[in-house]
């Protein structure tokens, strides 16, 4: 199995093509998005070509599959526009591993959930991507963010396949690999 894990669009429809367009060249069986979808929020600057119906008529292309996780800037309100649903978290078991996946508002890495031993933690919300060991052998994996990258980082989503996470820019290229 293959999976894409990407963050933080915040409604730009610049960026968000750009996702779609890795999503149909890295033809994962999911898309895993961690919340933050539509609306930029009121901390962050308006990101480039902001246009959340754009991001909505984008994604709903690959509406069957995505697994929209809610982040801080979604609301209920955004289900009017998006043909997939969202879920507060979800828990993806993967090679043996249970892999939780949060946006970051609420569960983090200095907040996790209940975790057993090897047990996975994966956000966006902190547009940084970020790999580090916590907790009781546990995994903290952050994908970064597809349209306002923080502290210098490149726009990004991450790649999951045969055990193997991978940091990717918009272009497809691997800057960063793991393994899990």
């Amino acid at each position: 199995m293959k999976l894409m894990i990407a963050s933080d669009i915040h409604g730009s429809a610049h960026f968000c093509k750009q996702l779609v367009d890795c999503f149909h060249d890295e033809n994962p069986t999911k898309l895993v998005i961690l919340g933050d979808v539509l609306y930029h929020g009121p901390r962050n600057p308006l990101p480039m070509d902001y246009n959340p119906q754009k991001v909505a008529e984008l994604l709903n292309t690959i509406a069957d599959r995505i697994i929209w996780v809610e982040g801080n800037c979604d609301a209920d309100i955004d289900q009017m526009l998006l043909h997939f649903p969202v879920v507060e978290n979800a828990m993806l078991f993967v090679d043996g591993k249970t892999i939780f996946c949060s946006h970051g508002h609420v569960h983090s890495k200095s907040n996790p959930p209940a975790l057993a031993s090897g047990d996975v933690l994966v956000n966006g919300h902190f547009h940084v991507p970020t790999v580090e060991t916590f907790g009781n052998n546990n995994l903290y994996i952050n994908c970064g963010s597809v349209s306002i990258p923080k502290e210098q980082s490149p726009h990004s989503y991450l790649v999951l396949q045969d055990g193997l996470f991978t940091w990717k820019d918009l272009e497809g290229t691997p800057y960063k690999t793991y393994k899990m």
